[in-house]
């Protein structure tokens, strides 16, 4: 591009300029001002699909942050049942093997963290039942830990919830400083297919 056009910048870089003339030339020439066109091309990139809105079927377990925050604890989208963070607590709601709080709130100790991941495979069993699906129908899931080596430690939990030595499930596996509920070590979302 030679200087003398009349492009105009369009980025930081001073050098670089692009000749817009094409693009307006066209959209005038279709009867369109530049701004109704780009904001016309970006509404049609941005509508939802028509037609029938997805089935789903939603389930929950009765606990009471499903009403405080507005959530499913599933959902199924045809063969597919999407499963939202599971953790280790009881019928109540009480955390299974609570951890155990320093003085300022956090964490101080991990040793739990077997119970809770055994306590948070079967609330994910339990839920799944309520689609009549299990374990054996997860293909992915990933587990939010507030400490990396403890969950290592209990690996085995894992294998035995899956009843096999390796898996057939994709796993994704990240530490944070801290969950949802201030004594809880662990979390698992699922995918499974059915």
């Amino acid at each position: 591009m030679n200087e003398s056009s009349s492009a105009t910048p369009t980025s930081p870089d001073k050098n670089f300029q692009r000749d817009d003339k094409p693009r307006r030339s066209f959209l005038a020439a279709a009867g369109l001002g530049v701004a109704t066109g780009l904001v016309a091309a970006g509404a049609a990139t941005a509508a939802p699909k028509t037609g029938k809105p997805v089935a789903r079927k939603a389930e929950g377990l009765g606990m009471p942050w499903e009403d405080q925050y507005g959530y499913a604890q599933a959902v199924q989208v045809g063969d597919t049942i999407y499963v939202s963070g599971q953790l280790g607590h009881d019928d109540q709601g009480n955390m299974v093997g609570p951890a155990k709080l320093d003085a300022s709130g956090r964490i101080a100790d991990h040793a739990n963290m077997e119970v809770q991941m055994r306590q948070t495979y079967a609330s994910a069993k339990k839920i799944l039942a309520r689609f009549g699906a299990s374990l054996a129908d997860v293909v992915e899931e990933v587990v939010y830990v507030t400490d990396m080596d403890t969950a290592f430690a209990a690996g085995p939990v894992r294998k035995e919830a899956y009843a096999s030595a390796k898996p057939k499930v994709a796993s994704t596996i990240l530490v944070t400083p801290r969950l949802a509920l201030p004594t809880q070590l662990i979390e698992i979302k699922f995918i499974a297919r059915v």
